[in-house]
């Protein structure tokens, strides 16, 4: 366990010798989005590859790639049909091995998706399992009989929309899929499920892989029992149906924290590498993914800036809702446990256009300087919204079946690299649309502002590197006006005060003899001179040095 060397902020410590995964940056990648090198319109690891400057530039320490297994891409790559394999989409085996080397030859760790809920129906082990019930595969799915009158084994719903079971005759059965139909979910009370998976992890950790995101690791833990879930009392007319109940049973066990255990011995066989988990819950139970003893995911991710009320945008971002979710958050921790934030994923939004882009770089800031590890989706650093909704189409999103609204094709489309054609993604046309065509949108551009949100995205990852507080410093609030957000980072070497205003109109905060290290206004000229009171102009945010303070 990290040792900890000083209590501050309610019991919060500093590491005296913080894990790169503590200190460092993580950056999100979707394979089908970042770069296409082949010209077949769909991003491949030698793009990824061919990209690693631009990584490196960043100054990001780890990309989490989603996943690049084969797969039949009903759900873009979370339809796992071969867990020791490369998409022939996204290249080969070689071209992953050579795609590592070149990002640890710059210093950027790879951490890649594993999806151990569930596979495709087209995985050769669900093709035995259905096939014939004797099969000693059958029993590595969840397989049931009909209920009482014949239908489903009971009510759970998938996340999809509908019965989250399917009928299959043979066996003469229904199988469990928390998904698609075409995801049907192992079965992981199988001791020879956890061997296989096991054998896979060790597959990649052996190929220099630096640790995995798990996917919907909470979902690993379902009741033995198949107990209807209850009713939801929240539920009413217009909500939708896959809501009608509260996910009691079909989730969260107590054995979904035995899972996480086994899969956290795996990583832990291999030195420095980390295991992250996906767990979307609220904060207070999702932190229990840390385990008792800290020896499940070193981090389950943080949902708390994308999830929690007060932070929408018909509601707009407050300063005092920001401040209750990070208190609270801090406050459910562990003793121990290491922090993360993140503002969104493949599966959601962007935050520029969940939050407005004119909030797009204190939303930036504020990521980059709370405290723990922050996780940034590729093209957010550059404030892209999302794209238009379309329909129609090669590709489709089966989680629009429930609604327009939550497709989530909007919020992976093509980096937009230069102003050439289909924006320098690729040479042909690209699998989805970009979502604009503005050059101001560009790498290329933004690359060449010094005023541009992408410069002050590495601006900040380059102040995190430099300032001990910002990258492991402990967290503290701070009173401020309306429509400011402040708070401490404090480390022995020194502190940082960070003011944001979350707000269109000016307003006073106090410097308390501190210098402005960076503003997201740009420039800090003679604010670096440091004066007892600044006035922050309508969303913007600043960092302030304040020297060697006391705890």
């Amino acid at each position: 366990m990290e040792k900890r060397s000083i209590d501050v902020a309610r019991g919060r410590w500093v590491p005296e010798t913080p894990a790169w995964w503590q200190r460092g940056v993580i950056y999100q990648i979707y394979p089908w989005s970042f770069a296409d090198a082949s010209g077949d319109g769909v991003g491949d690891l030698r793009g990824i590859r061919d990209h690693a400057e631009y990584l490196a530039w960043l100054g990001v320490d780890a990309v989490w790639l989603s996943p690049i297994f084969p797969s039949p891409g009903v759900d873009l790559g979370y339809d796992v049909s071969d867990y020791q394999d490369v998409d022939p989409r996204f290249g080969t085996l070689r071209d992953l091995e050579e795609m590592i080397a070149a990002l640890h030859a710059v210093d950027v760790r790879l951490i890649l998706d594993l999806v151990p809920n569930h596979t495709s129906d087209r995985h050769p082990w669900f093709q035995e399992s259905w096939g014939d019930p004797t099969n000693p595969r059958h029993n590595w799915y969840v397989w049931h009989d009909a209920g009482p009158d014949g239908g489903p084994p009971n009510n759970w719903e998938s996340y999809f929309g509908g019965p989250a079971w399917t009928f299959l005759d043979p066996p003469g059965q229904w199988y469990l899929h928390s998904f698609d139909p075409g995801q049907p979910d192992l079965n992981w009370d199988n001791p020879a499920v956890r061997d296989a998976i096991r054998a896979a992890m060790r597959f990649w950790l052996d190929r220099g892989v630096d640790g995995f995101r798990v996917d919907v690791l909470w979902l690993l833990g379902k009741d033995p029992e198949m107990r209807d879930n209850p009713p939801d009392p929240d539920w009413r007319e217009g909500v939708p149906d896959y809501l009608r109940f509260r996910r009691a049973y079909s989730e969260d066990g107590p054995r979904a924290h035995e899972y996480a255990q086994f899969l956290r011995a795996v990583v832990d066989e291999y030195p420095d590498r980390v295991m992250i988990g996906e767990v979307v819950l609220p904060p207070d139970r999702a932190v229990a993914y840390y385990g008792t003893d800290l020896h499940e995911a070193h981090m389950p991710h943080n949902f708390a800036l994308v999830y929690e009320p007060g932070l929408t945008e018909e509601v707009g971002w407050s300063a005092d809702g920001i401040q209750s979710v990070v208190e609270h958050y801090e406050s459910v921790l562990p003793n121990g446990a290491w922090p993360n934030w993140l503002l969104g994923d493949h599966d959601f939004p962007r935050v520029a256009s969940r939050v407005g882009p004119e909030r797009a770089r204190v939303a930036q800031m504020l990521l980059l300087t709370l405290r723990g590890t922050p996780t940034c989706y590729y093209g957010d650093e550059l404030g892209l919204l999302d794209a238009p909704p379309r329909t129609g189409g090669a590709v489709s999103d089966p989680q629009a079946r429930t609604g327009e609204d939550r497709g989530r094709l909007v919020a992976r489309t093509p980096m937009p690299w230069t102003t050439g054609p289909y924006g320098g993604f690729s040479t042909a046309e690209p699998w989805v649309p970009l979502a604009s065509d503005d050059p101001a949108l560009t790498v290329e551009r933004q690359r060449a502002d010094p005023g541009s949100l992408l410069n002050l995205f590495r601006a900040l990852i380059r102040l995190r590197r430099e300032r001990p507080a910002l990258a492991v410093g402990a967290y503290r609030s701070l009173s401020a006006a309306e429509d400011v957000l402040s708070f401490e980072r404090w480390h022995p070497e020194g502190a940082v005060h960070v003011h944001l205003n979350l707000g269109p109109s000016p307003r006073e905060v106090n410097l308390v003899g501190g210098r402005v290290l960076l503003s997201t206004a740009g420039p800090v000229g003679d604010r670096a001179a440091g004066g007892p009171i600044l006035t922050l102009v309508g969303y913007e945010g600043v960092v302030v040095d304040v020297g060697r303070r006391e705890t």
